[in-house]
C-alpha cells in the first residue's frame, strides 16, 4: 500500500450575469449635508465585497475619498430595484449603474461647486481628496463639504444621481435561434495536485496553481482573497460535503458539523495565483468581478488529479475514501498516470 500523487487540470469559461429583461440593477447616490455620499443599493453583500468595491467604483467617478462614501444595501422595499447577487452579477451590473449615478450626483455637485466658485462647471475639476480646483488656477478651489452646506442650504439643490444598467438584448437568429445571452465572460484555468492512500482511500490536496482573467482587479487584495476562499470551497465540494443520499427527506441527514464534514482551516492548501487583467469594455473601470468561478473548476481538477494518481474515475461527487476504495478494487489495484 502506498500514497500516489497526480495533478489534474480544468479550464472554465464563466458568463458574467444573464440577459433576462436586460439584467437590470439600480443604484441612487446622494449627498449628506457633510459632504459625505451615500449609495442605495438593494444589492446584497453576501461576503464577496459588495459595499467595499461599489464604494470605491463611487469615489472615483465622484472625484471624493473613498472614505467619503457609504454604502447602504438596505433591502427590496427600500432600495432601488436590483436583480440580485447571484451569476457573479454584482461587480459587472451594479458597478455600472452606481457609475451612472455618480455621474448625475457629481454634475450636480460641480454646478452647485461653480456657483459659488463664479465660474462655469467646465473649468472645474476634483482632486480626488475632497476639493474642487479651477482648472489651471489651484487656489481657487472650495471643499466638498462647503459645496454640500452652500447646494442644500443656500442654492436649494440636490446633490444627488440616479443609475440603472441593462445589457443590451441579444439578437436572435430566426432560423436556428441562437443568441447571445451574456455581454461578457471570464476565464480561469486551474491546477490540482493530490495525494490519495491507496490503502484508506484518503484524499488530501496538496497544492493548488491557477490563472483567473477576470477583467481588471479593482480591489487586488480582495480578488485573492476571493480566489483563495473560492477554492477551498470549491475544494469542500469536491471531497465532503454532500446532501446525498439524505436529499430531500432529512430524517436520518447529519445534525451538527461532526457528521455534515467540511475542511477546517488546516485544510487550506498553499494556492499560487496569477491575476490576468483583460479590462472589459463594458465594464465598470474595466471590471468583471470573480464570482463563482473561484471555485468551479476546482472540482473537476482534483477530479482529473486523482485519476491521475490511481487512475480511479469518479464522476459523482464528493469524492469520499469509500468511492476511491471501490474504484481501485474494482479495477484490480492502483494505476498511476503520467507524472508531471
Amino acid at each position: 500500500m502506498a500514497k500516489h500523487r497526480g495533478k489534474g487540470m480544468a479550464s472554465i469559461n464563466y458568463p458574467i450575469g444573464m440577459n433576462l429583461g436586460g439584467d437590470p440593477s439600480q443604484a441612487l447616490v446622494h449627498s449628506n449635508p457633510d459632504g459625505k455620499f451615500t449609495v442605495a443599493l438593494s444589492s446584497i453583500d453576501l461576503g464577496q465585497g459588495m459595499k467595499q468595491v461599489t464604494r470605491q467604483i463611487c469615489a472615483e467617478t465622484l472625484g471624493v475619498p473613498v472614505a467619503d462614501v457609504y454604502v447602504d444595501t438596505a433591502d427590496s422595499d427600500t432600495g432601488p430595484h436590483c436583480m440580485g447577487s447571484f451569476a457573479s452579477r454584482g461587480t459587472h451590473r451594479v458597478g455600472n449603474a452606481v457609475i451612472a449615478a455618480a455621474k448625475e450626483a457629481r454634475g450636480v455637485m460641480m454646478e452647485a461647486a461653480a456657483e459659488e466658485l463664479e465660474v462655469n462647471p467646465e473649468d472645474l475639476e476634483t482632486d480626488g481628496e475632497g476639493n474642487i480646483h479651477v482648472r489651471g488656477a489651484p487656489q481657487r478651489s472650495i471643499t466638498v463639504s462647503d459645496v454640500a452646506v452652500a447646494a442644500q442650504f443656500r442654492q436649494g439643490k440636490t446633490i444627488s444621481g440616479r443609475g440603472i444598467f441593462l445589457i443590451p438584448l441579444s439578437e436572435v437568429d430566426p432560423e436556428t435561434g441562437e443568441m447571445t445571452p451574456v455581454s461578457c465572460f471570464a476565464h480561469a484555468c486551474l491546477v490540482a495536485e493530490v495525494e490519495v492512500d491507496d490503502e484508506t482511500g484518503e484524499v488530501d490536496v496538496v497544492e493548488m496553481n491557477s490563472a483567473y482573467e477576470l477583467g481588471r482587479a479593482l480591489n487586488p487584495k480582495m480578488v485573492e482573497q476571493q480566489l483563495v476562499g473560492g477554492a477551498w470551497m470549491g475544494m469542500s465540494h469536491a471531497l465532503w460535503e454532500t446532501t446525498e443520499p439524505y436529499y430531500p427527506d432529512r430524517d436520518h441527514g447529519p445534525e451538527d458539523f461532526n457528521q455534515y464534514l467540511m475542511p477546517g482551516p488546516g485544510d487550506v492548501v498553499p494556492h499560487n495565483i496569477a491575476v490576468l487583467e483583460r479590462p472589459a469594455p463594458d465594464g465598470p473601470f474595466g471590471g468583471k468581478g470573480p464570482g463563482e468561478m473561484c471555485a468551479n473548476p476546482v472540482l473537476p481538477a482534483v477530479v482529473n488529479a486523482v485519476f491521475n494518481a490511481i487512475g480511479v474515475r469518479i464522476d459523482d461527487l464528493p469524492i469520499t475514501p469509500e468511492k476511491v476504495l471501490r474504484g481501485r478494487r474494482a479495477q484490480g489495484g492502483a494505476r498511476p498516470g503520467p507524472q508531471h
